[in-house]
C-alpha cells in the first residue's frame, strides 16, 4: 500500500526526483543517447525498435515537428546500420486532430522506412484510437506489406476478434506483423479483462491464434509465466525461429532478457528517447509502484 501511495503521489514532484527512477528506463533526451543505447544492445546481440517519447499532442504543429524528428531517426539509424525498426504512436502525429494528416505524415515516415529496406510499428493507443489505428495500418499495409506491422493488447476483450478480422491481410509472401503485450492503459472493465490471470489466459490464446494462421508474433512481456508458456508453445507447434521474436522495454527484467537470448531467441528491445520522457516514466512506475522503494533509497543516497 506504501509503495502505491507513493508511485501516486511522485507524478505531481518535480521532474528531477522522477528523473532519479527514470533514467534506467530512458536511453535520454537526444538522437545521439539513443543511438549510444542501441548500438550497446546491438553488440550484445539484441535487436531495438526506436521510440521517441510523446503522445496525445493538442495542435499539428506539434505533429509536424513529430514527423520531421522522425524522419531523421530513420536516416540516422539507418545510415549507422543499427540493428533494429522503429515505433511510433499515432497521436503523437494529430490522430485525435485530423486523421488524414496524421495518415499522411505517418505515409511519409514508412515510405522513407521502406526505401531503406526497415520497419515502423505503428503503436495502440487506448480503445478510443484502436478503430482508428487499424484502419490506419490496413491502409499502410496495402501500399508497403513488409514494411509496417501493429500493437495488439491482449487485456482488450476484442482483441482476438480483431486477429480474425484482420487475418485478411495475412500472406505466405508478408506475413502480418504483430506485437502481442498486456496492455497498459486504465479501461473500463466491459472494454477490458482486468484479473490477472485472466490476462495471461487470453495472451496465450491470442499468440496461439497468430502460431496457427502463421502471422509473424512480437512476444512482449516481462511475465516469466508467459516467457516460458510462449517458448513452450513454440516446441509444441514447431514455429520456426524466422516467425516469431520476444520483445522487453530497455531497462526492464535484463536477467529475463537474457534468459531468453541464451536460449537462442531473437530478442528487441524497445529503445525510447527524447524530450517528453515525464509522462512515460510515471505510467512505468505506476505499473511497478515497488520502484517507489529504489527512487526514495536514491533519494537518501545522494544526500
Amino acid at each position: 500500500m506504501l509503495n502505491k501511495l507513493i508511485a501516486n503521489i511522485l507524478p505531481y514532484m518535480p521532474k528531477k526526483l522522477i528523473w532519479v527512477f527514470s533514467k534506467r528506463y530512458i536511453a535520454g533526451e537526444t538522437i545521439e543517447e539513443g543511438l549510444l543505447a542501441s548500438k550497446l544492445l546491438n553488440a550484445k546481440g539484441i535487436e531495438v525498435t526506436i521510440d521517441l517519447l510523446g503522445e496525445f499532442i493538442t495542435t499539428l504543429n506539434e505533429a509536424e515537428d513529430n514527423k520531421n524528428q522522425y524522419m531523421d531517426i530513420v536516416s540516422r539509424f539507418t545510415e549507422e546500420s543499427i540493428q533494429g525498426n522503429f515505433s511510433l504512436k499515432p497521436t503523437m502525429f494529430g490522430l485525435l486532430i485530423n486523421k488524414n494528416v496524421c495518415y499522411n505524415y505517418i505515409r511519409e515516415i514508412v515510405e522513407l522506412a521502406a526505401q531503406n529496406n526497415s520497419f515502423v510499428r505503428i503503436d495502440m493507443e487506448d480503445s478510443q484510437c484502436i478503430d482508428m489505428e487499424i484502419e490506419l495500418f490496413r491502409k499502410l499495409r496495402a501500399e508497403f506489406p513488409g514494411n509496417v506491422g501493429l500493437v495488439l493488447q491482449a487485456y482488450m476483450r476484442r482483441t482476438l476478434s480483431d486477429l480474425e478480422a484482420l487475418n485478411d491481410l495475412n500472406t505466405t509472401e508478408n506475413p502480418i506483423n504483430f506485437r502481442l503485450c498486456k496492455g497498459i492503459y486504465v479501461e473500463p472493465e466491459n472494454v477490458a479483462f482486468k484479473k490477472y490471470d485472466e490476462v495471461r489466459e487470453h495472451f496465450m490464446a491470442d499468440l496461439k491464434y497468430m502460431f496457427e494462421n502463421k502471422m509473424y508474433a512480437g512476444i512482449a512481456t516481462h511475465d516469466k509465466y508467459l516467457v516460458e508458456e510462449s517458448m513452450k508453445l513454440i516446441r509444441e507447434m514447431n514455429i520456426s525461429k524466422n516467425m516469431y521474436e520476444f520483445q522487453m522495454l530497455y531497462g526492464v527484467t535484463p536477467e529475463l532478457r537474457q534468459m531468453i537470448v541464451d536460449n537462442g531467441h531473437l530478442m528487441r528491445v524497445y529503445v525510447p528517447y527524447g524530450k517528453k520522457w515525464f509522462n512515460y516514466s510515471t505510467r512505468r512506475l505506476k505499473e511497478n509502484p515497488k520502484m517507489a522503494q529504489h527512487i526514495i533509497k536514491a533519494l537518501f543516497i545522494r544526500g
